[in-house]
């Protein structure tokens, strides 16, 4: 009995000291691995006067064709220069003359100013400054001055993605994210240093669930996107030619894969620095118009409606009616662009011309309840899902009008109003199989603690059948090859579908101006498999009334350069190729 006795002591004892090591190393594990930095961080600043809690926060990557992986926003490290005045020498001047000459830019009225306020025991008077400049301001020698080490959010690209990146700004007390990923994913990018502090034991006995979940400490990390940092710099580098060019507005545009909504580039022109936010004289300038703002599209809507009757079989490319350039509904009168009369055309022509009174035959075909149950399974109306804050839903009540000038006007793209990637979101399930996809930006977080996350966005849902989408894909292609500017930006080795829009822009009055339009143009390629889908924007050019004439050239340009950065194989006269039914 004793034998057994001591036997059980011993095992107890065994376990005792088997949890006490297991609770050593995941202690050690946590101090040098989890919070190692933070607590190095805290060692440095033994050395400094502190000023507040260092800025820690997470970095968002862009991520190459290749896999590689590019800060897009980070951390800066450098040094920030405080005075304590009632320590400093008599003669203020003397000594802002000795700090000027190793900080040019500083200035002399607010140094002398922090320099006065003997009651004030620290004053900054220059922030982010350089290990070269900090050895020189020590080397002074001058009593009252301190130095502390300090970390700021830094853009490598600049401007480069601005409007999606968004940036961090003070709110009331605190540094948060304000617009774009950097407030979107706030609560992964943020970091609680505070929750370094927790109880030990807590932590041990927790369960690593409520880790993940309930602290925020647990739950931070760095967030990895889908923007393509050469793509982004091409796309804006022809937005920018665009607004230029033609004096707009605005100019916006994105570059998206329409079979799975990755976003590839997404930006809009004027821009900002995002280093140099605070010199905007406007915020408005932060504001992503790209989901934010709702427009009427105009024509490249038509592709839509056109779908729609297709896949409802109430007509066929070959289905003619009789235009008379000019249809009466409701007693408003809807004209062609031209309002000039084509006779009897078929489907085909209607959208190789852009005819207006072909897509309201086609509505008028459909029908009131099925032409607006195919809107609403565009996505009209509802928002895309989109990972950046501010989304809007879109203004289409009028499809819920009874009038047929509503239903009509509203085939043709005006009369309802929608966000850019609502529109893109649309136009992608014409190319990819009928699908509705997610459009998204973020596709994984790294956290912290040690393991990564793959974000999903739910599957696609089929809103269109699949031989509709090979059929309205083959018709856009022949509006590419026959009508848009006159053939002559067909590609022999590569299919293309595309469309232009024109639309008149809204006057706050009542009615539509007669001399301001929004050029729009959407594209896919190649098209029967598209890898790549372009949507292209400027508003209100100037001297120009069509979109063809202001658009077409720009993204004739992406898709060249997409294709050989890209290198994507010709789909034009390939054994390979097969139609979308055989493909998926």
């Amino acid at each position: 009995m004793a034998d057994k006795s001591v036997g059980k002591r011993i095992l107890v004892l065994i376990v005792l000291i088997l949890g006490f090591a297991l609770i050593v190393v995941a202690r050690l594990y946590s101090l040098q691995i989890v919070q190692g930095e933070s607590y190095i961080d805290r060692a440095h600043d033994q050395y400094s006067v502190p000023a507040g809690d260092k800025l820690d926060r997470g970095t968002i990557f862009f991520e190459d064709k290749d896999g590689n992986v590019i800060s897009a926003a980070t951390l800066k490290s450098g040094y920030l220069v405080a005075i304590q005045p009632a320590k400093l020498p008599d003669d203020k001047m003397a000594v802002f003359n000795a700090f000027s000459k190793i900080i040019p830019d500083l200035d002399k009225e607010d140094f002398i100013y922090r320099a006065s306020k003997i009651d004030d025991p620290y004053e900054v008077v220059a922030h982010r400054v350089d290990n070269d400049t900090v050895d020189k301001i020590i080397a002074l020698g001058i009593s009252g001055t301190k130095i502390e080490g300090e970390r700021w959010r830094f853009y490598p690209g600049k401007t480069l993605a601005s409007h999606t990146l968004g940036f961090i700004a003070y709110q009331e007390d605190a540094l948060e994210g304000r617009y774009g990923l950097e407030r979107e994913y706030e609560d992964v990018l943020a970091k609680n240093s505070k929750e370094l502090y927790s109880n030990f034991f807590v932590e041990v006995f927790s369960g690593i669930t409520e880790s993940i979940e309930k602290k925020s400490l647990a739950r931070s990390g760095d967030v990895y996107t889908s923007i393509e940092p050469t793509v982004e710099a091409y796309l804006e580098g022809i937005l920018a030619e665009i607004n230029t060019k033609w004096s707009s507005k605005k100019t916006l545009g994105i570059v998206i894969n329409p079979q799975n909504g990755e976003i590839y580039a997404m930006g809009m022109t004027p821009s900002f620095d995002l280093n140099e936010f605070s010199d905007a004289v406007d915020n408005s300038v932060f504001d992503n118009p790209l989901v934010e703002r709702v427009y009427e599209m105009g024509s490249i809507i038509k592709p839509l409606t056109m779908a729609a009757g297709l896949d409802a079989k109430v007509i066929t490319a070959e289905t003619t009616y009789n235009d008379k350039g000019f249809l009466v509904l409701d007693t408003a009168r809807i004209s062609n662009y031209d309002g000039e009369a084509r006779g009897v055309v078929n489907m085909q022509e209607v959208l190789n011309q852009s005819l207006n009174t072909g897509v309201a035959f086609v509505a008028d075909k459909l029908g009131h309840k099925a032409f607006k149950s195919y809107f609403y399974k565009f996505g009209f109306g509802t928002k895309t899902g989109i990972d950046l804050p501010g989304e809007i839903e879109g203004l289409v009540s009028n499809l819920e009008s009874s009038r047929d000038i509503e239903h009509a006007t509203a085939s043709f793209g005006q009369g309802i109003a929608l966000t850019p990637i609502m529109t893109v979101r649309a136009l992608s399930a014409l190319g990819n199989g009928g699908k509705l996809v997610t459009p998204h930006i973020g596709k994984k977080i790294e956290y912290d603690v040690g393991f990564s996350k793959e974000i999903e966005y739910g599957e696609p849902r089929q809103i269109l059948k699949e031989g509709t989408s090979e059929e309205i894909t083959r018709m856009l292609v022949r509006v590419v090859d026959e009508a848009l500017l006159g053939g002559n930006v067909k590609m022999d080795n590569y299919s293309i579908a595309a469309k232009t829009g024109t639309a008149q822009i809204p006057s706050p009055t009542g009615g539509y101006y007669d001399d301001r339009y929004l050029h729009s143009f959407f594209g896919y390629f190649p098209a029967y498999n598209p890898r790549f889908l372009v949507f292209l924007m400027t508003i209100e050019p100037v001297g120009v009334k069509y979109g063809s004439q202001t658009l077409t050239l720009p993204f004739i340009d992406i898709v060249k350069f997409l294709i050989n950065y890209y290198d994507v194989p010709p789909d034009r006269g390939m054994s390979s190729f097969k139609p979308i039914k055989e493909r998926l």
